[in-house]
């Protein structure tokens, strides 16, 4: 029970990974809010993991929205009595090249990767920071927070820019004792990733296969999905991880994928 005791907010938790961190989390004895923009689906996760023999709330969450993010973490803080973890999770894609992008488009991408990110943080930390008890701040970056890959200009973007956010966190709060770190994972058959086959083997000209084998698994060392189960078993790592001297850091889980 590497997290007995803690408090885990996680965003874009009703499915994919998030889902899959906050089960793992629940396993090890955290109690678990389940922000998504989808209540019901936060909702169902929460009672899914209640029905196992956890502890999880579902908070509706808007990540972009300043006074729905502050309300859900105090409704958090409220329920649950504080925040130790933060995972920011929740995202979407969009694929298209750059001259095809709208301002709206790029915006929109921008402020659920970036502004979720700013603004979960800065209503964590807060609580973390006023208990003194330290914390962990999870983002969740990509490959793309260290490659590049057409048609994925604003998510690139993004990715990469919760590099800098983290790092200026562990400066900030490792005094504080509160740390954070990016995890980047190579392609998870998410249904982000199922929607992204199709929409690639369009703009490429190319078989959804093709796609897979060429662009998605080609730089792998084995050919292999990177899975859920990958990415939760290192969140739980960083999250159970107690000292500074794990920080600032970004971990990249993609079956050699990328290589640091």
């Amino acid at each position: 029970m590497q997290l007995e005791g803690k408090v885990a907010l996680i965003t874009g938790a009703a499915s994919g990974i998030g889902k899959r961190i906050a089960e793992v989390y629940a396993k090890n004895g955290a109690a678990i809010a389940i922000a998504d923009l989808n209540l019901a689906g936060a909702q169902a996760t929460a009672k899914e993991i209640t029905d196992a023999g956890g502890k999880a709330i579902g908070v509706a969450m808007n990540v972009t929205d300043e006074a729905e993010v502050d309300d859900g973490v105090a409704e958090v803080i409220k329920q649950l009595g504080k925040v130790d973890i933060l995972i920011s999770n929740a995202g979407i894609q969009i694929v298209k090249p750059i001259e095809e992008f709208s301002l709206a488009e790029w915006k929109k991408m921008l402020a659920i990767h970036l502004d979720g990110a700013f603004l979960t943080t800065r209503a964590c930390i807060k609580d973390m920071y006023r208990r003194g008890d330290g914390g962990a701040v999870i983002y969740m970056g990509s490959v793309h927070s260290h490659e590049a890959s057409k048609l994925k200009a604003p998510y690139c973007a993004a990715k990469h820019g919760l590099l800098g956010l983290a790092r200026v966190l562990a400066k900030e709060g490792g005094p504080k004792g509160v740390r954070a770190n990016v995890i980047c994972p190579g392609f998870v058959r998410t249904p982000l990733v199922e929607k992204q086959i199709p929409e690639q083997a369009r703009e490429f000209g190319i078989s959804e296969d093709e796609v897979i084998r060429t662009i998605m698994l080609k730089d792998t060392v084995d050919a292999k999905f990177t899975t859920v189960d990958d990415v939760a078993n290192l969140a739980l790592f960083l999250a159970a991880f107690e000292t500074n001297a794990l920080t600032g850091q970004s971990i990249t889980v993609s079956h050699g994928w990328h290589m640091q």
